[in-house]
């Protein structure tokens, strides 16, 4: 990062994406003006809160391993790495991105040192690689074993290009004004095509671009990072009390450089506050100075990063921090191109394959440069550490101060015609471009959302669908709400596809209509074709909402008969109106009713998340239209659902016919009967015999039961692809009416959601034999009062399958979300989290082991109203083929006095100063016998 900066500025530019691609992954980063620091990054599915650099990561590299399956081409994540490396390193090592340029004579063998072979003697190997490329060509059978290549690499290049727009785009970044700074060994041969998919037009070579990074390790400042915690208010008093405590920590800083050798003049200091709006954890970074100051470039900085601000909420000042920077005395090497004498010449003109055409593409020798000689596309620099591929419509310019730079010089064609049928590398391209719109919803909805249910605990999904309401594809958020939106879309098509107009959005939470539980509300947004007034897809997010009315905080009552204690009910309330929010009629909604929401401000505040939400969307599918075309991105939504449904059709081929049932702590039963038919290559899902209706909330909406279904085929696929309506059409769902899988109004459903789906996911694990039962239940832990609500799902141990013991302490099967951090829980919540722990020996024993659960121990400093609403806190969760159970779950209260009350699985009561409610998980069970 630092030699993207220093020789992005040394250029001329201050603008500038880098982009470092080695042989197994993609690194790229965001600079301009200052280095930018992420407060939470995740590594290897841990995250940690800790300042480290703003990288991003793809696993899309050189060496990145290139498959043909399912219909599908795909790049990585696996790496061929350097031993054996790529084919045409002739240590039998598999196909791979370095192959592609290798085929496409973008590569060329005798322009190499000979080393590759078992000896390190040999030329690479450009027969292996043709041979293989043909016997691809010869599976895919359309396409020849250039344009194969081809397409391979293009879809490594919208990998990269993804990557890219997490750290700009997404961010709120013009990507097009900035400059490409392209290094790393692999990173000149895919500069161009990298550029055209950000729509970027401009590309820096550095003459050491084959080595930068460990360039900039030369350049590298030395820099001491003062972080401190100050949580206090924006005010004239706080800024006198930062500024004196941010100078102790810049003359702690300076002392400890100081001490390292540094001389007072190679030292300078930059000063910065963390700041968020009151109520909400997502803080940025701004300069230190004035409070108006503050208050205005963090006014600037959310606009920019998230589209509104919140005018007359406080700013809190969440940290300060002070980089105390021992300046290099190391500068960019003053580097001189030669003067220009005699025209350049190419050292040889080859065939190469870019662009869907063969062409003599003159070959450059970069030492034979000279300041000023421009090359044109088609055409190969060489180097000593890298090759540069320069494509059609784009031209390379030595400067004087020897770099390259390459700029397009022809536009871009408006639109890209990939012709009829399914391409095998557009399907891949597709499948990741829908993903991605769904994704970016979904880090704009958490961005913006208010409450830590969604920033949080990321208790919300986001998903686009198809004109007629059909899943396309979604993020990786919850899968029960994942599998169950397309009935909501599909119940507002039916209500109002003859009204709808541009700028509408439609709200509602109804379980009997495509919902799943009331917190959970569905925002709806049609999306019309720019020159009529036709729906041509949707779009839509579904967010768990801390609180929405009902007879306890937090509306997860243990004890609801009727859905009219659960909340506010909404279904088919138009939210947007012409692009306005109705907030008057909304709000009356919300205090309307026998129990009204306790916080229509929260609710109103994550409602305009989810609209922001969906009109990225909306955005990133306009500009999927604008680059491809309308009917090409029908053609291809249908495509996606189609592979997907021939993926489960697979799937349901090896399978054999299986029942299982499961018994919660009520004494009500979830039943199911898999059967397969060979014949037409599906498989019916029968509940008949499931217990009827109940008189307690522990009934599933019919959608919700559908979701699990669609959640446990997904899971039996091996491949990346997106959960989608394709999934479920090889799938007949037999759902008894009236039954607690498909209950009438006004059933009570608040545990359907959150407790019998993961019923319904365990019985189908275990008609197929291939799971024991995870915790079976999402331990719904709510508490509140008229100030404070918080819900929240507690992890536990995951079930075990032959090969594999379970996980311990995490979410299962139909909850993805996570638990909050416990110093953001008791910021905002009058709450000590006393112990977090995985409860050890609580798995089911067995030749594979089940997970562990968990123990949590959350203190009040508030009365307050608490509820548990869990199960298998008296049946345990079942193991399979000889297998033990796991341990049921407990939940008690510690009472400031030293009395402890004992609490059912579905329980509630009034808690005080110092009382303490404790909850034990279940374990899994395990699987096969010990």
């Amino acid at each position: 990062m630092v030699a993207c900066a220093r020789t992005g500025q040394a250029a001329g530019f201050n603008k500038v994406i880098g982009f470092d691609m080695g042989g197994t992954s993609t690194d790229v980063c965001h600079y301009a003006g200052q280095f930018e620091r992420s407060f939470e990054t995740e590594v290897a599915g841990v995250r940690m809160q800790i300042p480290m650099m703003n990288i991003h990561t793809v696993a899309a590299g050189g060496g990145s391993i290139l498959t043909f399956a399912h219909g599908r081409f795909k790049v990585g994540p696996g790496s061929a790495g350097a031993n054996p490396g790529p084919a045409g390193y002739r240590r039998g090592g598999p196909l791979t991105v370095t192959d592609c340029n290798i085929q496409l004579g973008k590569l060329q063998p005798r322009f190499f040192p000979k080393v590759f072979g078992a000896n390190g003697d040999q030329p690479l190997d450009q027969d292996i690689v043709a041979e293989k490329f043909a016997a691809l060509a010869k599976l895919d059978g359309q396409k020849n074993a250039d344009e194969v290549a081809q397409g391979f690499l293009k879809v490594a290049i919208e990998n990269m290009a993804s990557a890219c727009k997490k750290i700009s785009v997404q961010r709120g970044y013009d990507v097009t004004t900035y400059v490409l700074n392209c290094f790393g060994g692999a990173g000149g041969q895919h500069a161009c095509l990298v550029a055209d998919a950000l729509g970027m037009s401009k590309v820096l070579m550095h003459p050491y671009a084959g080595v930068l990074s460990a360039y900039g390790m030369g350049l590298a400042d030395v820099t001491t990072l003062k972080d401190q915690s100050f949580e206090e208010l924006l005010s004239p008093a706080s800024v006198q009390k930062i500024d004196s405590l941010l100078n102790d920590m810049a003359t702690q800083g300076t002392e400890e450089l100081l001490a390292q050798g540094l001389s007072p003049d190679q030292i300078s200091t930059l000063k910065k506050v963390r700041v968020k709006y009151q109520g909400t954890d997502t803080a940025l970074v701004i300069d230190f100075g004035p409070l108006d100051s503050i208050a205005q470039k963090f006014t600037a900085a959310h606009r920019q990063q998230f589209g509104f601000v919140m005018d007359g909420t406080p700013l809190i000042v969440a940290a300060v921090q002070v980089e105390v920077i021992g300046a290099s005395l190391e500068q960019d090497a003053d580097e001189q191109a030669a003067v220009q004498t005699t025209a350049l010449k190419p050292v040889d003109t080859l065939q190469t394959y870019m662009n869907n055409t063969y062409h003599a593409t003159p070959f450059y020798d970069r030492d034979h440069m000279a300041a000023g000689d421009h090359v044109k596309g088609p055409a190969v620099i060489m180097e000593s550490v890298s090759t540069i591929v320069i494509e059609p419509g784009w031209q390379a310019t030595l400067t004087p101060e020897n770099n390259i730079v390459i700029e397009r010089i022809e536009a871009l064609p408006g639109r890209v015609d990939i012709g009829a049928g399914a391409d095998p590398i557009m399907l891949e391209v597709f499948n990741n471009l829908f993903m991605s719109v769904a994704e970016q919803m979904g880090v704009t909805l958490r961005n913006t959302a208010y409450s830590a249910n969604i920033k949080e605990r990321l208790d919300f999904s986001c998903a686009i669908f198809d004109g007629s309401g059909g899943l396309v594809a979604n993020a990786p958020h919850v899968p029960v709400h994942l599998g169950s939106m397309g009935a909501s879309v599909r119940a507002i098509i039916t209500k109002r596809s003859a009204t709808m107009k541009p700028g509408d959005v439609y709200m509602l939470n109804n379980p009997f209509e495509g919902g799943t539980h009331l917190p959970d509300i569905t925002l709806i947004t049609p999306v019309f074709e720019n020159t009529t007034n036709t729906v041509i897809f949707y779009v839509a997010s579904r967010a768990h909402h801390a609180d929405i009315g009902g007879i306890t905080p937090g509306s997860m009552p243990p004890h609801s008969t009727s859905i009219t204690q659960e909340g506010v009910l909404i279904d088919n309330f138009h939210l947007v109106k012409d692009g306005v929010f109705l907030e008057e009629t909304c709000r009356a909604l919300f205090n309307g009713g026998d129990f009204p929401s306790r916080n229509t401000d929260q609710n109103i505040l994550d409602l305009k998340a989810q609209v922001a939400a969906n009109e990225k969307g909306v955005r990133e599918l306009f500009s999927m239209v604008k680059q491809f075309g309308l009917p090409t991105v029908h053609a291809y939504m249908g495509y996606v659902q189609s592979n997907a449904e021939e993926q489960v059709r697979s799937v349901i081929d090896v399978l054999t016919d299986g029942e299982f049932s499961v018994t919660s702590d009520d004494g009500s039963t979830v039943k199911v009967a898999i059967r397969i038919d060979k014949k037409s290559r599906g498989a019916t899902i029968d509940f008949t015999g499931t217990s009827p209706q109940q008189s307690s909330n522990f009934n599933a909406p019919k959608a919700v039961t559908h979701a699990a279904v669609l959640y446990v085929f997904r899971t039996l696929i091996g491949s990346d692809i997106p959960l989608n309506e394709g999934c479920i059409k090889p799938l007949t769902i037999i759902t008894p009416q009236e039954s607690m899988l498909n209950p009438t109004y006004p059933a009570a459903v608040v545990a359907g959601n959150v407790e019998v789906s993961q019923c319904v996911t365990d019985a189908l694990f275990g008609a197929l034999g291939i799971m024991a039962s995870a915790q079976g239940t999402m331990n719904n832990f709510t508490f509140g009062n008229a100030t404070h609500q918080h819900y929240e799902t507690i992890c536990g141990g995951a079930g075990a399958g032959d090969g594999y013991v379970g996980a311990s302490a995490v979410h299962t099967h139909m909850t993805n979300s996570r638990l909050t951090d416990p110093e953001v829980l008791e910021w905002r919540f009058p709450v000590q989290l006393e112990e977090f722990s995985i409860r050890q020996g609580s798995g089911g024993t067995g030749k594979w082991s089940g997970g562990n659960g968990v123990t949590r121990r959350v203190k009040f400093l508030e009365p307050m109203q608490a509820a548990i609403l869990a199960n298998h806190h008296i049946t345990r969760p079942f193991g399979l083929n000889g297998g033990e159970p796991g341990s049921p779950g407990r939940a008690w209260v510690e009472r400031a006095n030293g009395k402890i009350q004992k609490l059912t699985a579905t329980d509630q009561t009034d808690v005080d100063v110092g009382d303490v409610f404790v909850v034990e998980t279940p374990g899994g069970g395990g699987f096969g016998k010990p």
